[in-house]
């Protein structure tokens, strides 16, 4: 047993808990009752603590280190690996091969027993074959596979404007694009005749130049304005330029609407130099390994990893197909393969772009790595493995916790998934509810017991009692469609798809199946173009196609006036960032004080409230709250402000107060209290109101947004939605919008969709919780399976016509959930 004794991180209350080694134990309650502060924050860190202390001090300072966690003492501890939920959105050039690790293995492989060209054997490295090294980037594109180029048609896409029109349609609004034209008009060119009628010449050099003329502007229709230097731009500069150092994902989205982007002319798109082009493996080029499937790779490289069996190798062949590494590397890489065969990812290619998966994709790709470690006696950490898995996905996975815990591991997840739960061993249920009410543990023993515990919020999801089921209400019938005709792009080939508007609809699917391509990327980027417009932009039925899709038709927009998309993508980058700011609450929080007696005497108006500058806050820590702490040779931490003692503000500044409590004092609440204290405020109100309806009360409102996870962001941008005035003819996109919600949120969160549906509104949801597709009015299915297997939409309907469909994959898990 792993006994853990007086653990208190976090929401925990002084826990004692006894958990068995040699098994799956679940970790079970709501988002915020303290179940991760227990298996990640206690349990994971105290491991890893244990470990650092047996590492030398100088070898420290090289290593990541956690905290040291709030509890008195844990016996019967083994070694423990951590498999986490990533935050935030991963690099354009990780692929499947980096993330895996394969992709060392096939770079080793064509570099010591590829096939190279007469007079070059055996001259490159195995970095000679990354796109992302200086040795092996393709000199042209920078190892990016793909080059971005303007023309003068994407940059105009109206050539009977004039400048002053707006003919140069890539050049910023507002103020520069006028800086822009008056900096022509000085320069000597005719900014009011339609752009065709320029000379050639100078078409050219307005677009094309990379000089940067620097003139004095003297504003002619605006007499209190003061000359000014105006510096030149052309219009291809402002767009690279935008692309490569923009930090804004929006402008970038914008920026991308003037570009051309194509394969890379000297490396065909491989993003590799010509020399490791011309090296093969089986008549196959590394390209051509990167663009295979796994399945097709694993075929690839066995009849080389068998001819040691067959006594065919030859330890006097130093290089080639035939030698000794050609079989040790070409055996290991199958080995690690076959794992990822058996997850049911066969379908994915070493150069899948990671941004592009799944989270169930990623999910069982690391999962695989941890799998073919060899580890035994070790405890696994994982939170929620069934994150972003069909039904129908799970069950491999959960051949793999078994795989693991019969290799002589334990295996601890945090779960939400109540089939996995049902499949552990053990469970420890944390709760009863969030935050305060939280942090006690309800329950630990054998997954049946918990049916005794009437406090647990866990036990009526896992042991369902059909009597006590609420009725389902009744489905909405679509009475407009959006339709996509010969849609194209990863695997949907020539789709055609009808989204019914005014109706919440479940796009279902095993992974890899291209649910999130249609809805994510095609579905939002078509509606996006038709409703804020760019170059090819109809204005009319007929969308323009998204970048890096082929939309052969869009009809139907034309009843949309709004596009929202709700992602998993962090509300912000820094701790500066929290709830409070994302949502806005906290401008009515700052006026509030600004209101007050006290500050009025003093001349305080709502600036002086602001932890981001000057006045009012701390000078010491800048209004972060908190200090870096670098020690020598123990993990660097933070520490609270020795001025403000973490409350980011002065000390005239915190002597304000409302009801006795300072502006700090509010940050540090949670949203259930301060839904409370700040109820007579009614901007304020509305937030909090809208932060509790989707589950988030637990969490403080200056939590920042660096410790939020995807699921959370999430629901704070539906939060932020639902707050604002209601008005219909919004099309609302989420993609797996469940993911890190107890079934409890879920009902809360489903509640919230239908109120957009009322209100007019069309919400779309990329989902695999079986409860919320039941629940939908309408459900489309994809598949059969992932990948080049999948891209069909099987059937569509209500739930209940879907889950009679005999050719889906899901219609057994949805038949289920409706009974």
């Amino acid at each position: 047993m792993v006994r853990v004794r007086g653990a208190s991180e976090h929401n925990l209350r002084h826990v004692d808990v006894d958990i068995p080694r040699d098994a799956i134990v679940a970790f079970t309650g709501v988002s915020g009752s303290g179940k991760s502060s227990l298996a990640f924050g206690t349990v994971y860190a105290e491991a890893q603590r244990r470990y650092l202390e047996s590492v030398a001090p100088y070898a420290r300072r090289l290593i990541q280190q956690g905290h040291n966690p709030a509890v008195e003492e844990i016996t019967g501890l083994p070694p423990a690996v951590a498999l986490q939920q990533r935050r935030g959105a991963p690099s354009s050039r990780s692929t499947v091969g980096t993330l895996t690790t394969l992709s060392n293995s096939v770079r080793m492989l064509f570099s010591r027993a590829g096939t190279y060209p007469e007079g070059a054997e055996g001259s490159l490295d195995s970095d000679a074959f990354s796109p992302n090294t200086a040795a092996g980037a393709c000199p042209e594109c920078s190892g990016l596979g793909t080059v971005h180029d303007v023309t003068e048609s994407s940059l105009v896409p109206d050539p009977g404007l004039s400048i002053r029109e707006g003919a140069v349609a890539a050049w910023p609004g507002a103020w520069q694009g006028k800086n822009l034209r008056d900096i022509l008009v000085h320069l000597g060119h005719d900014v009011d005749v339609p752009w065709q009628e320029l000379p050639r010449d100078v078409r050219d050099w307005i677009l094309f130049t990379e000089e940067q003329p620097v003139v004095e502007i003297t504003p002619q229709r605006d007499r209190v304005a003061k000359p000014y230097k105006g510096r030149f731009w052309s219009a291809r500069s402002h767009v690279l330029h935008t692309l490569a150092d923009s930090a804004s994902p929006q402008m970038r989205e914008r920026a991308l609407r003037f570009v051309v982007t194509g394969p890379c002319r000297v490396c065909g798109g491989a993003g590799l130099r010509p020399e490791a082009l011309a090296v093969t493996f089986g008549g196959r080029t590394i390209a051509e390994f990167n663009g295979a499937t796994l399945a097709e790779l694993a075929e690839a490289v066995r009849p080389t990893a068998g001819l040691e069996q067959a006594g065919t190798a030859s330890r006097a062949v130093t290089s080639g197909e035939r030698s000794q590494a050609a079989v040790t590397i070409a055996r290991d890489l199958l080995a690690r393969l076959e794992v990822l065969l058996g997850l049911g990812l066969g379908y994915l290619s070493l150069d899948r772009s990671t941004p592009t998966l799944s989270p169930g994709e990623m999910q069982r790709l690391r999962i695989a790595t941890q799998l073919r470690s060899g580890l035994f006696g070790v405890v696994y950490v994982l939170d929620e493995p069934s994150a972003g898995l069909h039904p129908a996905d799970a069950e491999p996975l959960l051949a793999v916790l078994e795989e693991l815990k019969a290799s002589g591991n334990s295996v601890f997840v945090v779960e939400h998934d109540m089939a996995v739960v049902r499949r552990a061993d053990w469970v420890v249920d944390v709760g009863p509810q969030a935050g305060d009410r939280g942090g006690s543990v309800l329950y630990s023993g054998p997954v049946p017991g918990l049916a005794e515990v009437p406090a647990s919020v866990t036990r009526p999801f896992l042991f369902p009692d059909p009597a006590t089921a609420a009725p389902a209400p009744a489905a909405r019938r679509p009475e407009r469609w959006l339709q996509l005709r010969g849609v194209s792009r990863h695997n949907l080939v020539d789709l055609d798809a009808e989204i019914p508007l005014g109706v919440l609809t479940a796009v279902t699917g095993v992974s890899g199946s291209g649910k999130s391509t249609l809805v994510s990327q095609v579905l939002a980027e078509t509606a996006g173009r038709h409703l804020h417009g760019g170059p090819g932009s109809t204005g009319d039925d007929e969308a323009a196609p998204a970048p890096g899709a082929r939309v052969g038709s869009a009809e139907g927009l034309e009843h949309l006036d709004r596009l929202i998309r709700v992602d998993q993508r962090p509300i912000g980058r820094t701790p500066r960032s929290n709830l409070a700011t994302y949502t806005g609450l906290f401008d009515a929080v700052r006026k509030l004080y600004a209101a007050t007696d006290e500050a009025r005497a003093r001349g305080y108006g709502a600036g002086r409230f602001s932890f981001n500058v000057a006045g009012g806050r701390c000078e010491t820590c800048q209004g972060e709250g908190f200090l870096a702490v670098e020690l020598l040779f123990l993990p660097g931490t933070y520490g609270p402000c020795p001025d403000c003692r973490g409350a980011r503000y002065n000390p005239e500044t915190l002597e304000v107060t409302h009801r006795g409590r300072s502006i700090a004092d509010v940050l540090g609440m949670r949203v259930e209290t301060a839904a409370e204290f700040l109820a007579d405020v009614p901007a304020a109100a509305r937030s909090l109101r809208a932060l509790l309806d989707v589950g988030l009360g637990y969490l403080r409102l200056g939590q920042p947004a660096t410790e939020l996870s995807g699921g959370e962001a999430q629901r704070i941008k539906l939060a932020a939605e639902l707050q604002r005035a209601r008005r219909g003819h919004t099309l609302y996109l989420l993609d797996e919008p469940t993911t890190g919600l107890h079934p409890q949120d879920v009902q809360a969160l489903l509640g919230q969709l239908n109120r957009l549906v009322d209100a007019g509104n069309t919400v779309v949801v990329v989902e695999h919780a079986m409860d919320v597709v039941a629940s939908s009015d309408w459900v489309i299915d994809m598949g059969p399976s992932g990948g080049e297997a999948g891209g069909r939409i099987l059937c569509a309907g209500t739930p209940a016509e879907v889950a009679a469909c005999p050719s889906s994959r899901t219609a057994p898990y949805l038949a289920a959930a409706l009974r």
